[in-house]
């Protein structure tokens, strides 16, 4: 059975300044997001399964998402903000407006997917090597399989010149996942790379291995995300700001022996509509990739 690739896209706004991710930056109008499922179905991924906000629904398939279905098995779900939620933890929460995170965001996704899947954000380009690292990873396993898996970056290769970024630096042994931990606010100060956190300002090197929420699960996988869920909620239910981000959660599943994270690598260059500075960027390594021949000019033929 071919894998399934998941995208979060439940962050996408539905007017510029939060619409980045539908944004056409492609010769034929095409999304970031439809470069990144164009890998995955050259890849030998089987289907998509877009998770997004009701809200957005219409804007959702008209920029995106009737386009790509015509071309691939392609479906879509909503994350709602009361979804997984008690009635009691509905009520201590009602004043948030942030949504609850990336393991939240996977989990109602839960009943949709049954076989191996990978993960991506929206608004990120990976490349068509980790589509392709993790095409095979995931189709050489079994459902009941807790050999999971990720690619991971190299931190310069993922930074941006217009701000900060949210990256997990990744401790690595013996091709597997040690531990993760999440940087919220890793930019450049002049030129060196600069982690803001709450316990003050850390220097990088720029080397370490990071993960771009790139990561390919048997279904075992999200039983061990509902016990991290519910461990989060229960801490976090009155918070307005803290958010169940899901490598915290991948990494919890080695450091309780529910599983294991096969590490690959690849050296490819991220890039993503995380600014608005970033358009002109996109459009240009867009661009540049189409004169080497490794996307067609016209994307989809419909």
């Amino acid at each position: 059975m071919k894998p399934t690739l998941l995208v979060l896209a439940a962050g996408m706004g539905s007017r510029y300044g939060g619409i980045k991710q539908i944004d056409g930056v492609g010769s034929h109008g095409e999304t970031l997001l439809d470069y990144g499922v164009y890998d995955a179905k050259e890849s030998g991924f089987g289907r998509v399964v877009f998770i997004i906000r009701k809200d957005i629904e219409r804007d959702f398939r008209e920029r995106v998402f009737d386009r790509i279905a015509r071309n691939f098995d392609a479906s879509y779900l909503f994350q709602g903000m009361d979804d997984l939620l008690t009635e009691e933890q509905k009520r201590l929460s009602a004043a948030r407006t942030k949504p609850w995170g990336t393991v939240h965001a996977l989990l109602c996704a839960r009943t949709a997917v049954d076989e191996p899947f990978a993960v991506i954000n929206a608004d990120d380009y990976y490349g068509r090597e980790a589509f392709q690292i993790l095409a095979s990873h995931l189709s050489s396993i079994e459902n009941t399989s807790c050999e999971h898996a990720m690619v991971g970056y190299v931190l310069r290769n993922t930074m941006s010149r217009s701000g900060t970024v949210s990256r997990a630096i990744c401790s690595v042994d013996a091709g597997y996942l040690v531990s993760m931990e999440e940087h919220t606010k890793i930019g450049f100060e002049e030129e060196r790379i600069i982690s803001r956190r709450d316990s003050g300002p850390v220097q990088l090197t720029g080397d370490e291995a990071v993960s771009m929420n790139f990561f390919g699960f048997a279904p075992t996988a999200f039983e061990s995300f509902a016990s991290y869920w519910e461990s989060f909620i229960n801490a976090n239910v009155t918070s307005g700001k803290n958010e169940c981000y899901l490598p915290n959660g991948a990494s919890a599943i080695v450091t309780k022996g529910e599983g294991r994270l096969r590490f690959y690598t690849t050296d490819e260059t991220w890039f993503g509509m995380t600014y608005s500075e970033d358009r002109p960027i996109v459009k240009d390594e867009l661009a540049k990739k189409v004169r080497a021949g490794i996307y067609p000019e016209r994307l989809w033929q419909h």
